[in-house]
């Protein structure tokens, strides 16, 4: 396991069993990012840096009983909060690596990722892994329940220009990772980036 990964386990492992309670007033920006997003009843989707899975209720009311909802985490505390929440009820919970995940090339429709950007490791690689396992015309959203201004300043930095979620830095490196960026929104009550698989 590479130090990336300790660091990250180690970071969200001692926070899993109150992060609920941290963040209490998310699960509505949640539920409208996914309404966002588009999916259909029968679609695939992977919420790739679950957490404690607060996406897959909206994910499964959107993709309904005949979807598919699969929530990956690297952090085993993570997913053992989502199923004490009984959220694996609405969900498969897969203790994976996101830039390695155990699915075939184009199995998915879409992707959620909530605050995973920040955490990769090689940002150019593992988008192109989440684009491996999405179908061509797939789609991808990148959320935050802040913008970047507010989450800055709850962490206590500067935004600077280098800020890999920056549009002028985000929409180059999707497209050289598989994505076509459509749709940009950094507001100081949430993150969306949405996305197409490259054809």
């Amino acid at each position: 396991m590479s130090e990336d990964h300790t660091h990250v386990q180690e970071f969200f492992g001692v926070r899993a069993a109150d992060w609920d309670r941290k963040f209490p007033g998310d699960g509505a920006a949640f539920a409208t990012a996914v309404a966002e997003f588009g999916l259909r009843p029968g679609d695939r989707v992977l919420d790739a840096g679950c957490g404690t899975g607060r996406a897959l209720s909206p994910l499964r009311a959107a993709v309904g009983p005949t979807g598919l909802v699969v929530g990956a985490d690297l952090t085993p505390q993570m997913l053992a909060a989502a199923q004490r929440a009984g959220r694996a009820a609405e969900g498969a919970l897969l203790l994976a690596d996101v830039a390695r995940l155990p699915l075939r090339d184009g199995a998915l429709d879409a992707v959620f990722a909530a605050g995973l950007i920040a955490h990769l490791p090689d940002p150019v690689a593992n988008l192109r892994e989440l684009a491996r396992v999405v179908r061509p015309g797939g789609r991808l959203a990148l959320f935050h329940p802040i913008g970047r201004a507010a989450l800055a300043a709850r962490q206590g930095r500067e935004l600077t220009p280098q800020d890999l979620r920056a549009e002028h830095n985000l929409g180059p490196l999707l497209a050289g990772s598989g994505w076509d960026m459509t749709s940009y929104a950094d507001e100081d009550a949430r993150f969306l980036v949405l996305a197409t698989r490259h054809r």
